[in-house]
């Protein structure tokens, strides 16, 4: 069984070229323009093993959504990787205080994307 993974960007291209990069990779893609919407997808998902979000987003940024995420029992443990043009020290440090796991800059090559992915993936 393929392993859910939840993209979170209000950029319907980029999370296009993610979807396709992990779904090239065997695994099946959920995706939600902003933290909001991410959060009801939740709802409806049995298991998500990794999310991947960006920071700057509408109605809900990415370290707000993580935060909320922590807070959900049958999500909280998802780990998350921030995929954003944020690239400041004290961004990453506001992402590792919500419980991000890994942050990646854009622009990204999809195979580090992928390294990524694969050493934080919930078995």
């Amino acid at each position: 069984m393929a392993k859910t993974i939840l993209i979170v960007d209000d950029s319907s291209s980029l999370r296009t070229v993610v979807k396709l990069a992990l779904q090239r990779a065997g695994y099946e893609v959920q995706e939600a323009g902003d933290g909001q919407e991410a959060l009801s997808r939740l709802e409806q998902l049995a298991k998500v093993h990794l999310i991947v979000s960006d920071v700057n987003m509408p109605n809900m940024d990415g370290i707000t959504f993580v935060k909320q995420l922590k807070q959900h029992p049958r999500h909280k443990f998802a780990p998350v990787v921030m995929l954003t043009t944020e690239g400041q020290d004290a961004k990453k440090e506001q992402g590792r205080a919500a419980g991000a796991k890994a942050w990646i800059v854009k622009p990204f090559n999809p195979p580090q994307l992928l390294d990524a992915v694969s050493k934080l993936v919930l078995p």
